[in-house]
Order: C-alpha cells, then sequence, then structure tokens
C-alpha cells in the first residue's frame, strides 16, 4: 500500500484551476472499494471534498490509469490555501489520513512601487505571495488599461516617472484576466478601472449586472461597455444584437454598471469599460469581466444497486453558490430550506418511471429539460 504525489506544494493563482495528483500501489490480490481526496481530518475521521459545500460545482476526480487519481479545483480562492491528501479503501485495507499530502498556496497579483518615498522615478515589480508553480511565466505590464510591455523578469523593465496621473497593473500570459489591482505611481488619485468580478456564470434567459468602478483625474466627458472580441470597441447601447436587452448606468468617478436582460448563450465574451476625458482615453486592452451563459441539464448516472444519482449541471460554475431546486413529474420536491433537495446532487430510486428536471431558486422559470429514467434507459423531453 503506498501514495506518490506529483508535487509537495503548488502555487496558484486566485481565480485559476489547479490539479493535484498521486499515484497509489496496493497488493495485487486487493480490489479497490473507494477513492477520495479530502483537506480536514480529525481522529481519523476525513470528509469526501466532492461532498463539501465549500466545493460545489468546483471539484472533480480525474483518473488517466487504475493507479492513478487527479483532484481539480476551479475557480480557487485564498481559503484553499491548505493541505490536500488522497486515501483509497480496499476490500482487505485502507489507507491512513495521517500520511503528507499537496500542499495548497492560492495567490494574487500585486504591484510593489518602490522606493516608498518620493522620488522623480519608481521601480515597478509584480509579487506574489509565493512562487508560481508555472515554470517560466511571462508577465504583462499594463499602463492606463493599455497593454504596455512582456517579459519573463517580474520587474517592469525600466524606471517609471512619478506622474500623478498614471496606473500601473500586471498579469502572466495565460491568465490576463487575473491581473493585479491597478496602482497609482504616485499618490492615490491617478487613472484606475477596478472591476467587481473578473468572471461571471449566470443561466440563459436571466438578467446580469457587470459592474466596475473608475477614477478619472479630470472631468469624465464619455463612458462606454463593449466587447473585446470586436476589432473595434462599439458601444453595446448601439450593437443591434442587443438593442433592449442592454441598460448602462454610472456616475462620476462612482460605480458603472452594465445590465443585460434575456441572455442568450451568444453573450458569452469578455465585456470591457472604458472612459475619456479631454485630453485621455483608458486603454482598451485592459481585461475586463468574462460572462459565461449556461443553461441547466440532469446527468444520470448509476449509484447503489437499485439507485440513480441525477446531477443538475452546467458548463460554468454559477456565481453566488446558489440553492438547487429539484422537481419530480412536475412537482417541487421539497421547501428550499431542506437541505436534501438543495443541493445540485440527487439520488433516487431506479426501478420506476418518472420525470425530473431542476433549476436555483430565484430562477424557478429557468428549469432544466425534463429527464426520464426506467431502470438504466434514459431520454430526454
Amino acid at each position: 500500500m503506498n501514495v506518490t504525489y506529483t508535487h509537495q506544494s503548488i502555487c496558484a493563482l486566485k481565480g485559476s484551476t489547479v490539479d493535484i495528483s498521486c499515484f497509489y500501489t496496493h497488493p495485487s490480490w486487493h480490489n479497490v472499494t473507494e477513492v477520495s481526496w479530502f483537506n480536514k481530518w480529525e481522529s481519523g475521521v476525513t470528509k469526501d471534498l466532492s461532498l463539501n459545500p465549500e466545493y460545489a460545482d468546483r471539484v472533480e476526480y480525474h483518473r488517466q490509469t487504475e493507479k492513478d487519481s487527479t483532484l481539480r479545483i476551479t475557480d480557487l480562492r485564498e481559503s484553499d490555501s491548505t493541505e490536500y491528501k488522497f486515501k483509497f479503501t480496499t476490500d482487505e485495507a485502507r489507507w491512513g489520513s495521517s500520511f503528507p499530502g499537496t500542499t495548497l498556496t492560492v495567490t494574487g497579483f500585486q504591484v510593489e512601487v518602490t522606493p516608498k518615498w518620493s522620488s522623480e522615478y519608481k521601480t515597478l515589480t509584480c509579487i506574489t505571495t509565493c512562487t508560481l508553480s508555472n515554470p517560466n511565466p511571462i508577465y504583462i505590464w499594463y499602463k492606463n488599461g493599455q497593454h504596455l510591455d512582456e517579459s519573463t523578469s517580474p520587474q517592469y523593465k525600466d524606471p517609471v516617472s512619478s506622474n500623478h496621473d498614471d496606473s500601473y497593473s500586471c498579469a502572466v500570459k495565460g491568465h490576463e484576466d487575473l491581473l493585479s489591482p491597478a496602482v497609482c505611481v504616485q499618490g492615490q488619485s491617478c487613472y484606475r478601472v477596478t472591476y467587481t468580478k473578473r468572471r461571471i456564470c449566470v443561466l440563459k434567459g436571466s438578467t446580469v449586472d457587470i459592474s466596475c468602478t473608475y477614477v478619472g483625474y479630470y472631468s469624465t466627458t464619455s463612458s462606454f461597455w463593449f466587447r473585446s472580441d470586436k476589432s473595434t470597441p462599439e458601444d453595446l447601447t448601439r450593437v443591434p444584437g442587443y438593442a433592449g436587452r442592454v441598460e448602462h448606468t454610472g456616475t462620476y468617478r462612482g460605480p458603472s454598471s452594465l445590465r443585460i436582460t434575456d441572455l442568450r448563450e451568444e453573450d458569452s465574451a469578455e465585456y470591457r469599460f472604458t472612459f475619456k476625458t479631454n485630453n485621455f482615453e483608458w486603454g482598451h486592452s485592459f481585461p475586463g469581466t468574462t460572462l459565461s451563459v449556461t443553461g441547466l441539464q440532469v446527468n444520470v448516472t448509476p449509484a447503489v444497486e437499485g439507485q440513480k444519482t441525477l446531477t443538475c449541471i452546467t458548463t460554468c460554475t454559477l456565481t453566488d453558490n446558489p440553492t438547487y431546486i429539484w422537481y419530480k413529474n412536475g412537482q417541487r420536491l421539497d421547501e428550499p430550506t431542506s437541505q436534501q433537495y438543495s443541493s445540485n446532487i440527487l439520488v433516487v430510486l431506479g426501478h420506476s418511471v418518472d420525470s425530473y428536471s431542476c433549476t436555483v431558486e430565484h430562477h424557478e422559470d429557468l428549469h432544466s429539460p425534463a429527464v426520464c429514467k426506467y431502470e438504466l434507459n434514459y431520454y430526454s423531453t
């Protein structure tokens, strides 16, 4: 019996996805009956991460052979920083919970400006709380929202002038949407745009608010939201495909909000904000908020004998940890206060003909197609 982890420690970016892997062995006459990953244990009692509400819709188990396992965690949060361990059980033995696993540290980017005191020129460094596991990252720099430079060094190549107007931020290639907050080189009144959320996943047919705060050193003359996948930035309120579905609200030095109603799958895109003053325009290459629009589907898999597991699935992780609602033959199964029916997973008996569908609280009209079942045969209606 043995478990070998691929890495002892991993440093990953907040908001990204991480794979934690291991290989395991056991005597050839043993049969594996259970495998799981966990990060909390007390007196030998562990909790399967896939059943932990804190990781709902963010954890997946993968394997390529019968002797390996990979824990995938998406949309990483700083609170995910801890040690993760794998365990397996055979029909004759069990792997213990005290064997060291893989320690994960989740970090964000920050721009460090030196020296701290008043100086004509400043040095900029893109820093993290741990050394990124990604080998040889390429750092990307932005000035006032405009792509500036790329380098293998976390330090910007040249000292920058202490201009009160200018702000800088950094990211790494491949994770451009996980960039640092924009910081002023001098003082606190420079040009800045700060998005409330970098990624949003919402249901098809619903309404979404994408927002940011911005600061202009001089009075703003105009501002608008646009899609980054268009060759020329165009105010969404003037785009025919969004006619009657888009509303832009905002105030100078305050929050700006883009509301899109009756969401469609083709609305999935990155949305950016820009503004102008008499002598300045915020850059169009500064990463914004990525919107993913998804529908709901019921996935059916065999469970223990005589039961089936129903999972309410989406193509992305829904924002704000929604409460799920299940329907059987068109009838709601229980009140939303019941934990039994508020999860995206439902275990049911598999010997009768019934149809099931799912939705989420506050969006009861946006339910999944019903799935009918009879023993192992399933059909969508």
